[in-house]
């Protein structure tokens, strides 16, 4: 396998579908043209004509790591986890070095995640850890645990969740020379996931203590907080929304990251319990055409498929 299609496989995730799980993908490389020609397509989920524009790469190539990730991409999208697997285990067969088969056992990962298989993510991420590992690269081993913890919080394994969440930070912390900066941001980030956990749980008043601490961190790291105070309302609204105090969430949630598909899901949820329907559907439809492999996409597309069927 060339460097370049090696790096190819890598930027299509980035860059094609939105994820937030390619490993060390590199800007500025220029993506193979079949890529390019599936793109809009994915957009407006044709999803078998993208998957014909990858066979026909595979045909050619049958290694080609860009259109085996990619095939097993579009399929997570259209529904169909146990045809996009094949495609990640062939990825994960074909990969001619281990950093490229870590990216492929970490959309394993997340094809599980779009089943809502807490465990078999929790399999695979385990796999890219253990790579990470290997490199020494403590940043990235907290990073895989946390994307566990992200499914099986979503998936409703609240245990699992908070082992790793946890488990995410005491990796995290340990990079060498770390920026007080970035100790500030794994706290944040466990203190925003225990404050979930606790929400999911019914723990009104334990919720609350690890939003203020959450709320502690940023006003003390004005830094790191440019780019995470945006996850402050998303955490808020979230616990409002657990609490059954839904005016509160949809005033708070209004204030998080509109683009994210999984914000539109748990709005879409909140004007459904203030009676207001349409724009519920309104929030479930624009969330459904998420194209991320990443975890809100993971939720997002299994959810509002049977939220818009319902509907």
């Amino acid at each position: 396998m060339k460097t370049l299609q090696f790096i190819a496989a890598i930027v299509v995730v980035a860059l094609i579908f939105g994820a937030t799980n390619s490993i060390n993908a590199q800007p500025g490389m220029q993506q193979p043209e079949f890529i390019r020609k599936a793109q809009p397509l994915l957009r407006e989920g044709k999803f078998d004509e993208a998957l014909a524009i990858y066979q026909a790469e595979l045909d050619k190539d049958p290694k080609s790591m860009p259109a085996l990730n990619a095939s097993g991409v579009a399929l997570d999208l259209k529904g169909n986890g146990i045809e996009a697997r094949k495609f990640f285990a062939r990825a994960i067969e074909a990969a001619p070095t281990d950093q490229a088969k870590a990216n492929a056992q970490r959309q394993m990962a997340m094809s599980y995640g779009f089943e809502g298989d807490c465990k078999n993510t929790v399999k695979y991420e385990q796999m890219v850890f253990d790579y990470w590992v290997t490199k020494k690269d403590f940043y990235q081993q907290g990073e895989m645990y946390n994307e566990a913890a992200r499914v099986c919080i979503d998936s409703g394994d609240l245990k699992t969740a908070e082992k790793y969440y946890v488990l995410g930070k005491k990796f995290g912390i340990q990079e060498p020379n770390i920026n007080p900066n970035r100790v500030g941001l794994w706290d944040f980030r466990t203190e925003h996931a225990l404050a979930r956990l606790a929400a999911r749980r019914g723990q009104k008043a334990k919720a609350q203590k690890h939003v203020a601490a959450a709320k502690d961190i940023l006003d003390k790291n004005p830094e790191m907080a440019k780019a995470q105070a945006v996850f402050f309302p998303y955490l808020t609204g979230y616990v409002a929304f657990y609490g059954k105090d839904y005016k509160t969430a949809l005033t708070d949630l209004l204030k998080a990251n509109q683009n994210d598909a999984f914000i539109q899901c748990l709005l879409g949820q909140t004007y459904e319990k203030l009676g207001q329907p349409e724009k519920a559907k309104e929030m479930y439809v624009k969330a459904s055409q998420v194209t991320g492999h990443n975890p809100p996409a993971a939720f997002a597309k299994p959810f509002t498929r049977k939220k818009l069927a319902q509907l």
